[in-house]
């Protein structure tokens, strides 16, 4: 299918709808792209205003709606708790807006039929800010796999503990719709399924809650590859670890193994031949390459590398794995 295109003529017309950490965050680097103009919508004008001077934007509104309907916006970039995410991409597309979404993207996997029903008939875009798909270690990991350094692939520990606080709209299952696997462990579901090997099957496990009525906080994703290997994904906002999150990783093949900070820091190679290499800083997180290419996408009317049917492939592998973990 090819999309609705925004000439190069004229800027990036982005509407954030939410002004909270993350718009804050993602405002101040898109300053750095001379084609995208920001604006800001809240329930709330005040604040809308606020983070307009404050991130140096083009203008604000003070409702969602008024942002979706306005004709100077071309995409509307959802930053609201999940719990709003499918009223107002639907919404957005609807009113023939592009759409970015932060993640997770909807409460099902079932939800993307529904707003593609829509981008159908629109011709929109709706893209998922997914920035670990863009991050360098995943992209030099990807490239080391195929080289098959250490022999055949046989374990993969990812280790993604790690201690965080919350105390917001993440402690509401109303709002957020899972616990920690769902709303940040996402990110690494994404890592998991895009190292270039075929997913066979996924399987959760819950260890024990600290607070029996309370959200998941911890959990183990077990998958395994069409062809032979299985990964083990450790994820937890309860786990003690040094400097916040310096964690290693490990990929143990036949003929010998592959060491990687989670960050992106650094990756060893014990193999046929022994490397240290530094998968790259400028970007660690990946968030710049994932604007760049969404932007071309809506550039260029294709659909970006990390597409629509990625996304809901990452959301149905949450399901399952609170599926088959009784959850």
């Amino acid at each position: 299918m090819t999309f609705k295109k925004i000439p190069s003529t004229q800027p990036i017309r982005l509407a954030f709808l939410g002004c909270g950490n993350i718009t804050a965050k993602h405002g101040k680097l898109l300053q750095k792209f001379s084609d995208v103009q920001c604006y800001y919508a809240s329930r709330s004008e005040a604040k809308a205003l606020e983070f307009t001077q404050k991130l140096k934007g083009s203008g604000h509104f003070g409702s969602y709606q008024s942002a979706i309907s306005s004709l100077k916006i071309d995409v509307i970039f959802i930053a609201t708790p999940p719990a709003d995410h499918l009223e107002l991409a639907l919404a957005a597309v609807r009113a023939g807006k592009h759409v970015i979404l932060e993640k997770p993207p909807f409460f099902k996997s079932s939800d993307f039929d529904l707003v593609d029903a829509e981008r159908q008939k629109t011709g929109v875009q709706v893209m998922v800010a997914e920035n670990y798909f863009y991050k360098p270690l995943l992209r030099k990991l990807r490239q080391v796999l195929a080289e098959q350094p250490i022999g055949h692939l046989k374990f993969m520990i990812f280790n993604a503990t790690k201690t965080q606080k919350t105390d917001d709209w993440r402690d509401d299952q109303a709002l957020t719709g899972g616990g920690a696997l769902f709303e940040g462990g996402i990110h690494w579901v994404n890592f998991v399924s895009n190292l270039g090997l075929d997913i066979q099957s996924v399987t959760g496990f819950l260890p024990k809650k600290e607070k029996p009525n309370g959200l998941e906080r911890s959990s183990q994703m077990v998958v395994k590859y069409k062809d032979g290997p299985i990964a083990t994904l450790l994820y937890s906002w309860e786990v003690n670890t040094i400097f916040g999150g310096l964690r290693l990783c490990r990929i143990y093949g036949t003929a010998g193994s592959i060491t990687f900070e989670s960050n992106g820091l650094f990756m060893l190679i014990r193999g046929k031949r022994w490397r240290f290499l530094f998968p790259g800083f400028a970007d660690i997180l990946g968030k710049q390459a994932m604007f760049r290419d969404f932007f071309a996408a809506l550039r260029n009317g294709e659909e970006p590398a990390f597409h629509y049917t990625l996304a809901k492939r990452d959301v149905a592998m949450i399901e399952e794995a609170y599926r088959t973990a009784g959850a």
